[in-house]
């Protein structure tokens, strides 16, 4: 499973980004997907995710509110709709894969696929 996420870039505060990831696989309705983020010096946190059997979000308590993730099966896509941006949203973004279980879950160690990562940089 190859995952490529997309999107990123340089937004203003209260302004908005929505992050693409694209994976690989034929049974990517199945996967969980989930959305993590590293800010400079700082360990990576989970941001929320999706489940493949029924759609249902989680998200961090940082977060909750202001950003959205949904998934288009028919494109193999998730995406990280994200309002409201605050500077302290500014990190590498990256997707991930967990492609058995229906849970989602926020340990990094229970993912299977991650991507490269991108860019979002949030100014004041």
């Amino acid at each position: 499973v190859q995952l490529a996420e997309s999107g990123g870039g340089l937004a203003q505060g209260g302004g908005s980004l929505n992050l693409s990831c694209a994976a690989s696989g034929r049974s990517f309705s199945y996967y969980v997907m989930g959305w993590f983020r590293q800010a400079p010096g700082k360990e990576r946190e989970f941001v929320g995710g999706i489940s493949g059997s029924t759609g249902s979000t989680y998200y961090a308590d940082s977060v909750k509110g202001r950003f959205a993730i949904s998934r288009d099966n028919t494109k193999n896509t998730v995406y990280l709709q994200m309002n409201s941006l605050k500077p302290e949203d500014t990190a590498v973004y990256y997707c991930a894969a967990k492609i058995s279980g229906i849970e989602v879950p926020w340990r990094e160690r229970e993912y299977d696929y991650w991507g490269q990562g991108t860019q979002v940089t949030v100014s004041s």
